[in-house]
């Protein structure tokens, strides 16, 4: 397993030259788990810095009634957790393998000795830290004041601009096929609705043109253009 392959696609690193990648490989390590493995949790009293090195983590929160409600979708080269006055905004939530991951962590000590030694890795993560919150505002505007159509297309935008797959589509007016399974129940948990009112949205956006199911694995596609064209309109 190439590992400084690895350390070079998290965000934290992605600027540092191969012989600083190698410096940090042996407080980095490797740790494979299998899908539905809860990573950390609101219960867990650890201050340990996550980095998703290959695979897909979702975090999500508790209602009061025991429902699940998904915050994000990380992939490969995201980082989550908080060690001390540093954190990703993912704190007192759940974080679960999405599929079969390869995640490492890093401790305060470990963090601490690393930004001493690179202190542009402190202001990239206070980088990462900016864009995470201004995501979780805007998703939480959406969930508060939009219609549950609008949040919908809002978060198949999002799954679009993360997921989807560059090579399925050559400009924004093409299908572009989403790099991710994802259920309906799933999609109704990440926009606080219920599966039902989910797939009737569906078949009404598939009716309009702006997702189908394409291939023998059912593989979702978005119609770019038609997307941001609906999002816009949508009130």
């Amino acid at each position: 397993m190439d590992k400084i392959k690895y350390l070079s696609r998290i965000q934290l690193f992605g600027d540092l030259a191969l012989e600083e990648l190698k410096k940090y490989e042996p407080v980095t390590p490797i740790k494979v788990m299998k899908k539905g493995t809860i990573i950390s949790s609101p219960h867990m009293n650890q201050k340990i810095l996550y980095l998703i090195k290959s695979g897909k983590v979702r975090l999500y929160r508790l209602t009061e009634s025991g429902k699940e409600f998904t915050i994000d979708i990380l992939e490969t080269g995201h980082v989550f957790g908080e060690i001390g006055t540093f954190t990703t905004g993912s704190e007192n939530l759940y974080a679960e393998t999405w599929e079969d991951s390869i995640i490492c962590r890093i401790d305060r000590v470990q963090f601490e000795k690393i930004i001493c030694e690179s202190p542009s890795i402190a202001l990239k993560l206070l980088e990462i830290i900016s864009s995470r919150l201004k995501e979780v505002e805007e998703l939480l505007e959406y969930m508060a004041y939009s219609s549950v159509k609008k949040r919908l297309l809002f978060l198949l935008n999002k799954l679009t601009e993360k997921f989807g797959d560059k090579s399925s589509g050559r400009s924004p007016g093409d299908w572009i096929a989403l790099d991710i399974h994802i259920t309906h129940q799933e999609l109704a948990m990440m926009m606080g609705s219920i599966r039902e009112t989910v797939t009737a949205l569906l078949n009404e956006l598939n009716a309009e043109g702006i997702v189908r199911k394409a291939g023998r694995r059912g593989t979702m596609e978005v119609h770019g253009a038609r997307l941001k064209c609906a999002l816009k309109e949508d009130r």
